[in-house]
């Protein structure tokens, strides 16, 4: 997203780090709000954010499939996660929307949480995670600020044996 702040300090998003880094992603998981959202884009000419990349739409809804790399699954998000995606994907990364990044959380299925804070504050939309059942903590593992005002935030989740630090 472009802002009009500047932040004299920040660093440059640099596209061939943006880049280097949408390349260590190996799918993506996401609801149907978001993948609609994704597909709105897509035909305001902001193309598809997600590449060629296997991209797995939680939704019981039939909704429109515009490209083969799109997957859509009603089931259980663990089974999704620890019996089809775990052994074929080693960067599994779950895009948008707080109804799946709130189960994400509650099923243990989080690494790490990564926050992009804009310097823009919008007065209505969609909770970071919904409905956690408790308090989950995370370790504060990288922070970097960009000329935009943006501050890209990354947190690894705590007791998750991957990432305990």
């Amino acid at each position: 997203m472009e802002t009009s702040d500047e932040f004299a300090g920040g660093e440059n998003l640099d596209p061939e780090f943006v880049e280097s880094f949408l390349k260590t992603i190996d799918c993506y998981v996401m609801g149907s709000r978001t993948y609609e959202t994704a597909l709105k884009f897509e035909a305001k000419g902001f193309g598809w954010s997600y590449g060629d990349k296997p991209t797995f739409v939680l939704t019981s809804r039939n909704l429109p499939r515009t490209r083969d790399t799109v997957q859509f699954y009603s089931g259980d998000l663990a089974e999704l996660v620890n019996r089809q995606l775990r052994p074929k994907f080693r960067s599994i990364w779950f895009v948008g929307g707080g109804a799946v990044s709130g189960e994400c959380l509650r099923l243990g299925l989080a690494d790490e949480v990564r926050y992009s804070i804009l310097p823009i504050l919008i007065g209505d939309g969609v909770q970071f995670f919904e409905k956690l059942d408790r308090d989950i903590a995370l370790h504060l593992a990288e922070v970097k600020a960009y000329k935009s005002g943006t501050v890209e935030l990354c947190y690894h989740v705590r007791g998750h044996t991957s990432t305990e630090q």
